[in-house]
């Protein structure tokens, strides 16, 4: 029989399907396509090939599919459902919420549309929102999977984490196979520092999913954290063999080389990262650290600013960083990074202490005094802000400030030789004070005794 075009065109939507359940996306799309130049007002092909898209994580490609296929039928739960996750997924959350609720007007036994707004609201860190979401969906299926799983990442954000482990194992009970469960329980046990069944739950986790790179890298940093350095390399290995110029692994490998002091491995597994993936952050910090070993301070120099660029979002790294820019001289670099650092976490001592040094090269010793004080009122017991800040006041001539701070550090550290010396040097500054005052209010005497003696000879 020879099939006329739309019976074409439905034979082209089967066999989209076919192959999209066969995980052959791309050409599933070719198909719908193809159907959809025949009858492209088929609200149904549209939704597939959205879901197709979304296999692919072309989230704004899909919108635009959901969007025409709710044009042609308004009303459908699940084509408005879809849209509202891929807005989530964009980060439009406010587009998202507004058609959740409007599937909750159209039919409020929609059970979807709570379970999927705990994502939102979760992302736009309105817990409470999201909590009410999870019980409203309970009411409807006290056992939805999902709705645990959803909930359970909200109360890990916060902390919560016996909480959100009691969910996961919930979503795992409800559904074994769920994607990634045991390795969420496995990150929720690490971060409750229960590290025996945070270990279990990745064991888990790989024995019904032993490919899966991004549990095998946290695996193998959880390994790396408490020491076990050989399994660790094992795991980052493993993910090379999966994965060919895997570059976290080379990096981390790198990691491993570099804390044992085999800075030229080191040096080459971090430029083979860099070769896989140039944004990747760190590998050019440790490059620097090397650099600096060598005293090639140019040539560490430019590896910062490189670093520097890709926005780096770690308190501890950015104060490394402005430590070692100061270490080369390049104080308007240093204050950059110190800067950023106090940007992110406005109460590191750290990140004060660093800025005060950066003011006393400069010789600013106002902002110096200022900057130590903010550390120290942050970590009173900072003993090289106390020695330092004590530097600043002694140069400033307020001995009284140097001998307090001083005289603390060396209580904190009384080994210290240098801290010994400062003290010292304090003290006889004082004792030369007293001794300068002692004589200024002598000297009427001493003008008048002169004068005397001048007078009779």
């Amino acid at each position: 029989m020879t099939l006329g075009p739309y019976d074409k065109a439905e034979h082209k939507a089967m066999r989209a399907f076919e192959l999209y359940e066969d995980g052959k996306i791309s050409q599933a799309l070719l198909e719908l396509e193809d159907a959809l130049q025949i009858n492209p007002s088929n609200s149904a092909w549209h939704f597939n090939k959205a879901l197709a898209l979304d296999a692919i994580n072309r989230f704004d490609d899909a919108i635009s599919e959901y969007e025409i296929a709710l044009q042609l039928n308004p009303l459908d739960p699940e084509i408005l459902n879809s849209l509202a996750v891929d807005y989530t997924r964009t980060g439009q959350y406010d587009l998202a919420v507004n058609i959740f609720e409007h599937i909750q007007q159209l039919d409020p036994t929609f059970e979807p549309c709570y379970c999927n707004r705990i994502i939102t609201y979760t992302e736009m860190e309105q817990h409470d929102l999201a909590e009410q979401m999870f019980y409203l969906a309970q009411q409807i299926n006290p056992d939805c999977a999902l709705c645990y799983y959803n909930i359970g990442n909200s109360l890990f954000i916060r902390g919560r984490y016996k909480k959100a482990i009691h969910c996961w194992l919930r979503t795992a009970e409800l559904e074994p196979t769920h994607p990634q469960i045991n390795y969420r329980i496995a990150q929720a046990h690490w971060a409750e520092g229960d590290n025996n069944r945070c270990r279990e739950h990745f064991l888990s986790e790989l024995r019904l999913n032993p490919g899966d790179t991004d549990v095998i890298l946290d695996f193998g940093l959880f390994l790396l954290e408490q020491d076990n350095i050989e399994s660790a390399k094992e795991k980052f290995n493993r993910i090379l063999e999966l994965t060919p110029g895997f570059s976290a692994a080379l990096f981390y490998l790198g990691e491993i080389a570099f804390n044992g002091a085999d800075y030229e491995q080191a040096a080459e597994l971090f430029n083979q990262a860099l070769q896989k993936d140039n944004t990747l952050t760190g590998p050019r910090y440790r490059l620097a650290q090397y650099a600096l070993i060598k005293g090639q301070k140019q040539e560490a120099r430019d590896h910062l600013a490189s670093e520097l660029e890709l926005a780096v979002e770690d308190t501890d790294t950015l104060i490394s960083m402005g430590s070692m820019f100061l270490t080369i001289g390049d104080t308007d670099y240093a204050t950059h990074c110190l800067l950023r650092a106090v940007d992110i976490d406005c109460a590191n001592a750290d990140a004060y202490y660093y800025l005060g040094l950066v003011s006393a090269i400069k010789g600013r010793l106002e902002d110096a005094a200022e900057f130590f004080g903010h550390t120290l009122d942050i970590s009173p017991e900072h003993v090289w802000a106390l020695r330092d800040s004590a530097f600043v006041y002694l140069a400033m001539g307020r001995l009284a400030d140097a001998a307090e701070r001083i005289s603390k550090a060396v209580t904190l550290a009384d080994n210290d030789s240098q801290l010994k010396a400062l003290n010292r040097r304090v003290r006889l500054a004082q004792a030369t004070e007293r001794v300068a005052d002692f004589l200024w209010r002598l000297r009427p005497r001493f003008i008048s005794y002169f004068a005397n003696k001048t007078h009779k000879s």
